[in-house]
């Protein structure tokens, strides 16, 4: 049952990650283009969803880190999916003119991709201790 809770969470927490990510995106690709803008939106999204990561989808688990340590791991781990988000994202909107002028389009199809990683890394890397133990 605690898989579910944890997937479920999860799935939380990649929609408030994407709407941060969109929400930064929109904000800065007009200052410096859809490239650069899509690394500030995803490191934001980054922060989100570890501050909802570790208090609610894993809030039965610990890392056994200090917070800004666990933060920095959980960023180079969040890399891995991010890598694959990013290179759909950069596919689409090189490729096809409706998503680089509708970034959210990238921006949801890399996010989906990029999920099946990201749950992988933080349930059986990160947050892999449970707090009883």
């Amino acid at each position: 049952m605690r898989i579910l809770r944890e997937f479920f969470f999860f799935g939380i927490s990649g929609v408030i990650g994407f709407l941060v990510d969109t929400a930064v995106l929109y904000l800065l690709r007009d200052y410096c283009g859809p490239f650069i803008a899509r690394g500030f939106s995803f490191f934001a999204a980054v922060f989100v969803t570890w501050l909802f990561n570790r208090a609610i989808t894993f809030k039965q688990k610990r890392s056994g880190m200090k917070p800004k340590n666990e933060f920095f791991s959980y960023l180079f781990l969040m890399l891995g999916g991010g890598v694959v988000n990013y290179g759909v994202y950069s596919w689409l909107i090189t490729a096809y003119k409706i998503a680089l002028e509708n970034p959210i389009i990238g921006v949801a199809a890399g996010s989906i991709a990029g999920m099946v990683v990201n749950i992988a890394t933080s349930k059986f890397i990160l947050f892999r201790k449970d707090i009883d133990s």
